[in-house]
């Protein structure tokens, strides 16, 4: 049922934490019995990735950003990718040929990331389980990615068709149906954390971050970017090389709980020609700056609390 009024953060994380059973955490999971924050990711973790195409090119870059960071032994474990996917297709797959059930069964993911269309459906609630079954310490992250044609219509097919103009896209009207649909993402993500035991499942907040991004735009304080439809190569919303390069930042910072600021500019945003050269670092550190505020004090990200830590660009 859509919502059309979100509950304050206060509010989301206190049910969240009253979902989570401390006693069953892994060092990466939760906070510690000191009440700190868990501290940043030290090493490379092995990730597969599910989704479709307003996610799936954060695979290759969580890699990169990794390395840039100097964490070693990160892997690409593997990619489900489904155009248009709802998470309930990637878990239909045969099992011969579902490369994820594989590696979850095997013990060989330590995060799983997953992006439904609109909201999650029972292949995340499939996931979560076998992933926890296998991998004690697993985490699973669900993307809120950005709304497709800038409104919230969770109805299936989605309207590919529909003539939008981002640049006239009201943002305060915008962030109110962001707050909905995130508010419907966040109940079922709580919902599979109780069931759980223990925080397991985690938010990616992209498309909140997005907003924040068109905001820095419309104010001119982008550097490259001086129209809201810099971010997208069409009227639903598939993304240009900036908006693939937040998203990245985001999920790194969920998954590392790290800071992204002094990461290298990814190859995504240095191939981009519609960019100038003077502009792609200072854009850059205001991608990695929204991603780090965005996720920081998201109440379902796994970093409650501000840190101060800065991976070194290599």
């Amino acid at each position: 049922m859509l919502t059309a009024v979100r509950p304050s953060r206060s509010l989301v994380f206190s049910l969240f934490a009253s979902a989570a059973l401390a006693s069953g955490a892994g060092r990466c999971l939760a906070a510690d019995s000191s009440g700190e924050p868990p501290a940043p990711v030290a090493k490379g973790l092995r990730v597969f990735t599910c989704g479709h195409s307003f996610h799936v090119f954060v695979y290759p870059m969580l890699a990169e950003m990794a390395k840039s960071a100097g964490l070693d032994g990160h892997e690409s474990v593997g990619v489900s990718r489904i155009g248009g996917s709802r998470v309930i297709q990637h878990w239909d797959v045969p099992d011969d040929k579902n490369a994820a059930k594989a590696a979850l069964k095997a013990g060989k993911v330590d995060v799983l990331t997953l992006s439904p269309i609109w909201l999650p459906d029972a292949g995340i609630d499939n996931f979560v389980r076998l992933a926890v079954e296998h991998n004690p310490n697993i985490r699973v992250t669900v993307q809120e990615y950005w709304l497709p044609n800038d409104t919230y219509e969770p109805i299936y097919p989605l309207d590919t068709r529909k003539k939008v103009d981002h640049n006239a896209t009201d943002l305060i009207e915008l962030r109110k149906k962001n707050d909905a649909y995130c508010h419907d993402v966040e109940e079922v993500v709580v919902r599979l954390n109780r069931e759980a035991g223990r925080e397991a499942v985690y938010v990616v907040p992209v498309g909140e971050a997005s907003i924040a991004l068109r905001e820095k735009i419309v104010a001119g304080q982008a550097p490259g970017l001086k129209a809201q439809w810099d971010l997208f190569r069409d009227t639903w919303g598939h993304a240009k090389p900036a908006l693939m390069a937040l998203s990245g930042y985001c999920h790194f910072a969920v998954i590392y709980r790290r800071n992204p600021a002094g990461l290298a500019v990814p190859a995504v945003l240095k191939k981009d020609e519609s960019i100038g050269e003077a502009d792609k670092d200072p854009l850059n550190r205001l991608l990695q700056e929204i991603a780090w505020n965005t996720v920081r004090h998201h109440p379902l990200t796994g970093l409650e609390a501000p840190t101060d830590t800065a991976p070194a660009a290599r």
